[in-house]
């Protein structure tokens, strides 16, 4: 068969018809031009046919996919941080199915809050007065400051003052906020007498801001939260607490939000999609003057969270009225090593691997200093971009020349799929 040439090739609309796809016009054109410049070239362009299907499989094929975790980081923050429970799938599946009762009172058939569906929830799991829930826990934040020291002085340590992922600095939300940030303390030391004597007239609100990933060891102190609340009661302002975390059930060295309030905080504010184990959102809790004063600013409507994180949140929130939690978070932070090993082990048979210790990490700043014991399945180093590539994809960690695939993460259905993966991966190289 002699070589191709340009007046071989088939029209555009010859190309598409066989595809019977509404996007097959504009993918024939591409693959054409590709075929032209390949020819040009003296290369064969081979089965155009084929490549219009593989370009129209690419184009339909979703962005935003399911990726199996294997990295031992359990809130990964570039991996859409906590999984869902059942229960919280369970009813975003309901809601998004069709209409809902976000802002409809059924009772009384009026408009009704979207915050009425995880108000009481709140309420009852960290004993506020009152709770109000935005889209993430900057947000919280920033309508917080907004709402209540718009225009005047907010007084938090300089160790509190931290940047976090993707250059999200809390002096910059601060300012963005309108209030002024009063600096105390030093980096390693502040005590609550630096908060009493920055108050003035000026002053609006003691802020106390959970460090993330960011940690003084040695000589280090900050004061506690029962500390900074007999300040603010003496001068009469409130104190803010953004734990960061979410935590709502005792996991170690991260506060609580029901420790935070039970402690003299008059607000705090935390994240969905960490600890708690539930969406992106932010949540605030507190005293019921001041959360309605953040329910009234302008901003709330701006930050305010849709009707599936809605749905998600009250779904992880009721799995928290049982005394075990179902919070797929909770299962692998609180994962017996010896399960883990199990895992391993059984990935590692089936897929000619070996079995390395390794220590897994919470993510997402929560308990920074804390080493999980774990294990992982280690393979060559060369299948890494063909599992990410693969369906699912399966992100590891390469150390040492090798990949490790880290079943802290992984259950034990995942580290099924994982072996099948790594099979798919060989066979393809």
């Amino acid at each position: 068969m002699g070589a191709v040439e340009l007046r071989d090739l088939p029209s555009v609309d010859e190309l598409a018809r066989a595809a019977a796809d509404p996007l097959a016009v504009e993918a024939a054109r591409d693959v054409l031009a590709r075929a032209r410049l390949e020819i040009r070239a003296g290369r064969d362009p081979g089965d155009l046919a084929e490549r219009l299907r593989a370009v129209l499989a690419d184009v339909r094929r979703p962005a935003l996919r399911r990726v199996l975790n294997a990295t031992g980081v359990l809130v990964h923050t570039n991996l859409g941080r906590a999984p869902l429970a059942a229960a919280a799938r369970a009813r975003v599946a309901e809601a998004a199915a069709g209409y809902s009762n976000l802002e409809y009172d059924l009772v009384e058939g009026v408009r009704g809050s979207r915050q009425h569906h995880v108000a009481a929830l709140l309420g009852r799991l960290t004993g506020a007065e009152a709770a109000l829930v935005v889209n993430n826990n900057a947000g919280a934040l920033l309508l917080a400051l907004a709402a209540i020291a718009d225009g005047r002085e907010v007084v938090v340590s300089r160790g509190e003052l931290i940047e976090i992922g993707d250059g999200f600095r809390i002096p910059d939300v601060l300012a963005r906020s309108g209030a002024r940030l009063v600096e105390v303390g030093t980096t390693n030391r502040t005590r609550a007498a630096d908060y009493a004597q920055a108050v003035t007239e000026r002053t609006a609100l003691l802020l106390r801001v959970h460090q993330s990933n960011f940690r003084v060891v040695g000589f280090a102190e900050q004061p506690t939260v029962r500390e900074l609340a007999a300040v603010a009661r003496e001068h009469g302002l409130p104190l803010l607490d953004d734990l960061g975390s979410g935590a709502l059930v005792d996991v170690g060295d991260e506060p609580t939000a029901a420790e935070a309030l039970a402690g003299g905080a008059d607000l705090v504010c935390f994240s969905g999609d960490k600890l708690l184990g539930g969406p992106q959102a932010g949540i605030v809790a507190g005293r019921t003057e001041l959360v309605e004063r953040l329910r009234r600013h302008p901003l709330h409507r701006a930050l305010r969270i849709d009707k599936l994180g809605v749905a998600a949140l009250e779904g992880t929130l009721l799995a928290y009225l049982d005394p075990d939690p179902d919070v797929p978070v909770l299962r692998m932070l609180r994962a017996d090593a010896a399960v883990v090993h199990a895992r391993a082990e059984r990935l590692a048979a089936a897929v000619g691997g070996e079995v390395e210790e390794t220590a897994a990490r919470v993510g997402g700043g929560a308990l920074p200093l804390a080493e999980l014991p774990s294990f992982a399945c280690a393979v060559e180093e060369p299948l890494a971009l063909a599992l990410r590539l693969g369906e699912p994809p399966v992100v590891g960690i390469v150390r040492d020349g090798r990949l490790l695939l880290d079943c802290r993460t992984l259950t034990d259905a995942e580290a099924d799929e994982v072996a099948a993966a790594v099979r798919r991966a060989r066979a393809g190289a």
